[in-house]
């Protein structure tokens, strides 16, 4: 049956040279769906958590880099939005460089929480049903990243914020900004602020790494080659031919 198999294959391939990259790795992976049997509900459920856990592990791992936030403009922290005009006001009068100190080391803060992440995330995956994983097959090119933002943020959030805390001391954010809105405050006239800094860093801190784990479910799900363990094209490949 194996030689079957291969020789089959062998012959798909030499016959793709009239067809596209795409084509031969729509026909490559219609293959190896076809030498496993139908794929069951457990295997959905099992594929679907793996390329879950999968895209968090390389998310983390994009985001605990040095630069991973900062130099990424798809997930870099800025100044919290709802206290900007004290960013603003602080470069007017010459304070352009502590800002930017600030934004430095918030976002090394993010990286350094990053590196923490991966088992909060998947201690959160665990919980995924069957009934979910077939819905999460089915659904838009991020259906598993939304489940999971849906259903664990709360939880995550709150095993989060220590973490984030931690790195946002280690890295003298909490004393930059402490410094940051001190000088500001004494400004004559403004609107004095203390907004929350762990709680904004933590929710950006996630958003990124959301995004990124999004972008790798979307890669699972339309490239063949990146479905890199037998259960993960068995379960996606099934979902590309019906």
């Amino acid at each position: 049956m194996r030689k079957i198999v291969y020789t089959s294959f062998l012959a798909l391939l030499l016959g793709a040279s009239a067809c596209t990259v795409a084509d031969v790795q729509r026909t490559v992976d219609g293959v190896l769906a076809g030498t496993g049997g139908p794929v069951t509900r457990d295997e959905v459920a099992a594929g679907l958590r793996q390329a879950l856990e999968k895209g968090i592990r390389s998310g983390s791992d994009q985001a605990s880099q040095e630069d991973g936030y900062y130099r990424n403009p798809l997930i870099r922290i800025p100044f919290p939005e709802e206290v900007k005009r004290v960013e603003n006001t602080l470069r007017q009068v010459g304070l352009g460089n502590e800002v930017d100190k600030f934004i430095l080391t918030l976002n090394r803060g993010a990286e350094d929480a990053a590196k923490s992440a991966v088992p909060i995330f998947v201690s959160a995956i665990k919980q995924m049903t069957i009934a979910d994983a077939w819905a999460i097959l089915k659904g838009d090119k991020d259906a598993a990243t939304q489940y999971l933002k849906r259903t664990t943020s709360s939880q995550l959030r709150d095993a989060f914020m220590p973490v984030m805390q931690r790195s946002l001391e280690k890295t003298n954010a909490t004393k930059y900004y402490a410094d940051i809105v001190n000088s500001y405050n004494q400004i004559p006239l403004v609107q004095k602020v203390n907004p929350n800094l762990n709680e904004y860093a933590t929710q950006k801190a996630m958003d990124g790494l959301f995004l990124l784990i999004a972008k790798e479910e979307e890669n699972i799900r339309e490239n063949p080659i990146a479905r890199t363990t037998e259960l993960l094209r068995r379960v996606f490949s099934r979902e590309n031919q019906t």
